[in-house]
């Protein structure tokens, strides 16, 4: 329902589009709600960055240029949210599963299940504290201030976005077992910054630059 409040309030070229909804009752006689969306024939972002062995390998073949440009349809369906929406939406779960990719690799942000209008997000900051489910949102990608009782806001997202972005030009993950004791996927490219950022850089993008060199190379 919170998904459909939000998204019957805005339109973007770089949101998911609802195709339908339904409700009806299942086989237990429980309400069943369902929402269908545009299919995205690219799958999620997610599944780009972090490929499984069963995935075709031409999925690491995607260059530094694409991924800029998801990087910037992510950006503008965030300033689309926050700044000209009637009510500006503040979306609360962005990360990597939640960014789909259509057949031209364009990006649309997708899972408004934890948004939040922002005149409304003063009024349901407390309640979203006290709730079983804790702190609202996704590990790794959650603002440290949401977890010291901050309010719901579009800085906030602006923090998601930035770990989504180190993670699409790392390849690491902000929960990766190798972020702990102190070190975070923010402070291990800080550390890199501005002299040795090949070295954090996803193995994937160096290994395209590598093709680019040999395939434009001309023989003697």
């Amino acid at each position: 329902m919170v998904e459909c409040e939000a998204l019957r309030n805005i339109w973007h070229w770089n949101l998911v589009k609802i195709v339908t909804a339904c409700s009806s009752i299942d086989f237990k006689g429980n309400d069943f709600k369902a929402l269908a969306f545009e299919y995205m024939p690219n799958g999620s972002l997610e599944k780009w960055l972090h490929p499984s062995v069963h995935w075709n390998q031409e999925l690491w073949s995607w260059n530094l240029i694409q991924r800029l440009d998801i990087a910037i349809d992510v950006a503008s369906a965030l300033e689309y949210l926050h700044h000209h929406c009637h009510i500006s939406v503040i979306h609360r779960d962005l990360k990597p599963s939640n960014v789909l990719l259509d057949d031209d690799m364009r990006a649309h942000v997708g899972d408004f299940g934890l948004a939040r209008f922002l005149s409304n997000a003063a009024t349901n900051t407390s309640q979203d504290q006290t709730s079983s489910a804790g702190i609202k949102g996704s590990v790794g990608y959650v603002p440290p201030e949401y977890g010291m009782g901050g309010k719901a806001s579009a800085h906030g997202d602006v923090y998601s976005y930035g770990i989504l972005l180190l993670e699409m030009f790392t390849g690491k993950r902000p929960t990766d077992d190798m972020f702990k004791d102190g070190l975070s996927l923010h402070e291990f490219a800080k550390m890199a910054l501005p002299d040795q950022v090949m070295r954090i850089a996803d193995p994937s993008l160096l290994l395209e630059e590598v093709r680019a060199t040999y395939n434009n190379a001309t023989l003697p």
